[in-house]
C-alpha cells in the first residue's frame, strides 16, 4: 500500500498553517523602482492634503458632501438631480480602471491606491526606524520602539482622518470643527475619532489584509488581464531550475545561497529568496500571477541587486506581458483595448454635452395636498401646488413666477424670489383662475419663471368646475 505526502496548501499569504496570523515585515529593496515609486507615491500623499486647501471658482477640486447632497467635481458642482451625469462620471471611472488593468495591470494598486501609498511609504518606513529594519537588528530604540511607534501613528492617523474628512465636510467646516469645543458638535468629534481608529487599526493591524482579504479588486484581475496586460513576472524559462552553480557570486558578497550538487544546467535563479523576503503582501512572485500581487516592483528590484552581484543581466523578474515573458511578441492591438477608450471618449463627450446645455436652475411643479381645488367666496377657482426652484449657477439668481395661458388668472405667494447658489426654494402656492376658463374641468395653464440666463415655461393642468357657457 503506498501513501502520498500531503502537500502544503496556502490558502492566504497572511495564514499560517496552524490557522495563526502570519506577520509580514518586508524587507525594503532599494532600487530603480523603489525610487519611481517613492517619487509618485509622495507626490500624491502632496496632492491629497493639498486638494481640500485648493480652489477652482471658489470650489475645492473635490468636496463630496453627502450631507447636503452635494458632489463638486474640479469647480462644477453636481445634486441628485443630476442622476445621468453622476451615473455616467462612475461608469467612466468604472471602464477607465479597466482599462488601465488591461494595458498596465495593477498599476494603481501598486502605485496610487492610498492604502499602499501610505502603509508603504509612510507607516511602515516608520516602524523601521523605531523597531529597525529585518534583517539588519532590532532598531535603536529597543523595547520602547513598539510604544513610540504607536503614538506616531496615532498622530498619523489623527492627521490622516482629518484630511480626508475634509473632502466630505470642507475645510471651512473643519477648521470650525477642529478650534471649537467638541462640545459644540459632539457627532462630528465622534465621526472624527471614528475615522482615526479605523485608520489605526487600518495601517497598525490589518495592514496588507485590506488589499488580500477586504479589497476585491484583486479577484477581479482575472477578468481584466490579458496575456499581453503589464504585471510584474518571473521569467520561468531563464530561472529555472534554481540553485547555485559554481562560483557565480562575486568576492565579499554576502548573498545566502541555496547550493545545489545535482545538476550543471542551472537557470539564473539562485534560489536566494529575497523576491519573497521584499514582497509587501508575502508572496513568491516565482509561483506566477497571484491575487495578492499588487505590482509593488520590490521583488524587481531585490532580484536586479542579486543579478548584479551574481554577474548576471537583470531582468529575470520584470514588468513585462505575460506574452512576451514566454518569449512571444506583445499583442498591442486587442479588442479591450479599442473598446474601452471608444466607450470611454463616448461617455466623456456625453457629460461635456449635458454640462454645456445644463440649465441654472431646476424648476419642479407638483400638485398640492388636500382638495385638488376649492371655490374661493370670489368665485375664483383655486388650486394648491408645490412649487420647487434649485438654483444651480456659481452666483445664485433672482426668480419671478408668473401664471400664463388663462385670462384673469394670477399666482397667490411669493412670487419674486432670490435663491442662493446650490440652494433650494420650496414653497406652497396657488394657482387662481375665474371659473368661466373650466369646460371639462380640466385647464392647461403656463408656469412660466423667469431668471438671468433662465426662462423655463412648465405646462401644468388645473383642476376646477365643469362650466358651460349659457347655464350652471
Amino acid at each position: 500500500m503506498s501513501t502520498t505526502a500531503a502537500q502544503p496548501e496556502r490558502v492566504l499569504s497572511t495564514l499560517n498553517a496552524d490557522g495563526t496570523r502570519r506577520w509580514l515585515k518586508p524587507r525594503p529593496s532599494k532600487g530603480r523602482w523603489l525610487n519611481r515609486r517613492r517619487m509618485v507615491g509622495y507626490g500624491l500623499i502632496a496632492l491629497f492634503v493639498a486638494l481640500p486647501h485648493l480652489r477652482i471658482g471658489g470650489k475645492p477640486p473635490l468636496l463630496l458632501n453627502i450631507l447636503e447632497r452635494e458632489f463638486t467635481f474640479f469647480g462644477t458642482t453636481l445634486y441628485p438631480t443630476d442622476t445621468l451625469l453622476l451615473a455616467l462620471l462612475l461608469i467612466t471611472v468604472a471602464l477607465s480602471i479597466f482599462f488601465f488593468t488591461a494595458m498596465f495591470g495593477r498599476v494603481w494598486c501598486g502605485w496610487g491606491c492610498p492604502q499602499t501609498v501610505y502603509l508603504e511609504l509612510v507607516f511602515r518606513p516608520v516602524e523601521r526606524f523605531f523597531q529597525g529594519t529585518p534583517g539588519k537588528g532590532k532598531g535603536r530604540f529597543g523595547a520602547a520602539g513598539g510604544l513610540l511607534k504607536m503614538l506616531v501613528y496615532l498622530v498619523l492617523a489623527f492627521g490622516l482622518a482629518h484630511t480626508f474628512l475634509s473632502y466630505f465636510v470642507g475645510t471651512d467646516n473643519l477648521r470650525h470643527w477642529i478650534l471649537g469645543s467638541p462640545l459644540n458638535h459632539p457627532i462630528a468629534f465622534l465621526v472624527m475619532a471614528a475615522v482615526t481608529g479605523a485608520m489605526l487599526f487600518d495601517f497598525g493591524f490589518f495592514r496588507e489584509q485590506t488589499c488580500i482579504v477586504a479589497c476585491p479588486y484583486g479577484r477581479f484581475q482575472s477578468v481584466m488581464l490579458d496575456r499581453d496586460s503589464l504585471i510584474v513576472g518571473y521569467d520561468r524559462r531563464r530561472g529555472e531550475p534554481r540553485g547555485k552553480k559554481g562560483q557565480r557570486v562575486k568576492p565579499g558578497s554576502d548573498v545566502s545561497l541555496k547550493v545545489v550538487q545535482e545538476s550543471d544546467e542551472l537557470g539564473d535563479c539562485i534560489d536566494c529568496t529575497m523576491c519573497v523576503q521584499t514582497c509587501p503582501t508575502g508572496i513568491d512572485i516565482r509561483d506566477g500571477l497571484q491575487m495578492e500581487c499588487v505590482n509593488c516592483t520590490q521583488c524587481i528590484d531585490a532580484c536586479d541587486a542579486i543579478m548584479d552581484k551574481i554577474g548576471r543581466p537583470r531582468g529575470l523578474i520584470r514588468y513585462a506581458s505575460q506574452r512576451t515573458i514566454d518569449g512571444e511578441g506583445r499583442n498591442w492591438l486587442r479588442p479591450r483595448v479599442i473598446v474601452y477608450p471608444v466607450a470611454i471618449t463616448i461617455l466623456v463627450s456625453i457629460m461635456v454635452v449635458l454640462l454645456v446645455i445644463r440649465a441654472p436652475a431646476l424648476v419642479t411643479i407638483t400638485r398640492g395636498p388636500g382638495n385638488p381645488f376649492t371655490v374661493l367666496e370670489s368665485g375664483m377657482v383655486a388650486n394648491p401646488i408645490k412649487f420647487k426652484i434649485q438654483d444651480r449657477s456659481e452666483h445664485g439668481g433672482e426668480y419671478s413666477i408668473v401664471l400664463e395661458g388663462v385670462d384673469g388668472g394670477r399666482i397667490d405667494g411669493l412670487t419674486n424670489v432670490r435663491v442662493k447658489p446650490g440652494e433650494t426654494f420650496a414653497e406652497p402656492l396657488t394657482l387662481v383662475v375665474p371659473p368661466e376658463a373650466f369646460t371639462t374641468g380640466r385647464l392647461p395653464v403656463t408656469i412660466r419663471v423667469r431668471g438671468e440666463g433662465f426662462d423655463k415655461s412648465s405646462e401644468y393642468t388645473m383642476r376646477g368646475p365643469v362650466h358651460r357657457a349659457g347655464g350652471s
